[in-house]
């Protein structure tokens, strides 16, 4: 059961990253399309790769990899780590959907040094998490603020951060 289901989490992982190194070359060709029917496939592919492809490929991936936590009970400074990256990951992954709604725009744009940004960004984070998992690095606990280290303490940062 667990290698199936790291079997699928790691396919899904794999299409998620993928779709989304893609998906900033795909929103810089709108410069490059002057045909209005050419601009309607580009836009059209675009959309269903993110919301057909890459964004089921996102939930799999989320899904089988909390499931796995569990089931294998790895609860480790490296997971909290991971768990952070892949956070970023699907910060990524939202505004990748808020950049295809705004680039297709009749306005809309997408410069070569945003598509070179967004692909850096998630090859960074992409790299990041292959380095946690890969690596398990020993991380001390000790490393994370006193808050985080105890049971309630989100809720006394978030007291502490409330304007008096």
């Amino acid at each position: 059961m667990t290698s199936w289901l790291k079997a699928i989490h790691i396919i899904s992982l794999v299409i998620w990253c993928a779709g989304l190194l893609v998906l900033p070359g795909l929103y810089a060709q709108k410069a490059r399309v002057k045909e209005k029917e050419a601009l309607y496939h580009l836009q059209s592919f675009t959309r269903f790769a993110y919301t057909s492809i890459i964004s089921p490929s996102a939930f799999i991936a989320v899904g089988t990899g909390m499931t796995l936590i569990f089931v294998r009970e790895v609860f480790t400074v490296w997971m909290a780590m991971k768990l952070a990256a892949v956070g970023a990951l699907v910060l990524l992954h939202v505004h990748a959907g808020h950049v295809i709604v705004r680039v297709f725009r009749p306005e809309g744009r997408f410069s070569t040094w945003r598509e070179h940004a967004a692909a850096f960004a998630t090859l960074a984070t992409i790299s990041a998490i292959l380095w946690l998992v890969l690596a398990k690095p020993l991380l001390d606990v000790t490393i994370l603020p006193e808050w985080m280290r105890r049971p309630g303490g989100l809720q006394s940062f978030s007291e502490s951060m409330r304007p008096i």
